[in-house]
């Protein structure tokens, strides 16, 4: 689920540095463009280097304030740069939710915001990001905003539901393990 997710924030801010909500017409070639500005970035700041295909290590170094901080460098526009801080600042609460063992009990106040947050990250996808998410929106991020709270009332977990085997079975199983 992270790393579904990460790669879906890689491609946002692939799109607000082409700027795609003035321009959605845009080329493969600008796209190719963007894509190697970013790395670029990235490699300087945050010392992330380009890789193939996302992977966890990659995913987590990228989900950060510090990251999107980055970022927001190569974005001209200030209320586009405010967006994406908020997207970012509103999934890293939601994050400690979905990856505890046991939510209730190692981030309460966070469990209990969680809906108010899912509900002001989709606003915002829906209304600052509808270029990309107008009427759909990807599985990864349907998971994380609908799913989640009633996954943990279960005694399941996020990973259940995003086929990461390993990660739904020691969650689903911690009560065998006492």
């Amino acid at each position: 689920c992270d790393i579904g997710n990460a790669a879906e924030f890689y491609r946002i801010f692939q799109l607000e540095i082409g700027e795609v909500y003035k321009n959605p017409n845009a080329t493969k070639e600008d796209r190719k463009k963007w894509h190697s500005i970013l790395d670029k970035h990235l490699r300087k700041k945050m010392n992330l280097k380009p890789i193939m295909r996302m992977n966890g290590n990659f995913a987590r170094k990228l989900m950060t304030k510090e990251t999107v901080d980055a970022v927001c460098e190569l974005v001209r526009c200030e209320e586009r740069q405010e967006a994406l801080k908020e997207l970012m600042d509103l999934y890293l609460k939601m994050k400690p939710v979905w990856r505890s063992s046991c939510p209730a009990k190692e981030c309460p106040e966070l469990l209990c915001q969680y809906s108010y947050h899912s509900q002001r990250f989709a606003e915002l996808l829906s209304t600052k990001f509808k270029y990309r998410y107008e009427g759909t929106i990807t599985n990864y991020f349907h998971k994380t905003l609908a799913h989640v709270p009633e996954i943990i009332e279960r005694d399941g977990s996020i990973g259940a539901w995003a086929s990461e085997g390993n990660e739904s079975g020691n969650k689903l199983f911690r009560r065998f393990r006492k």
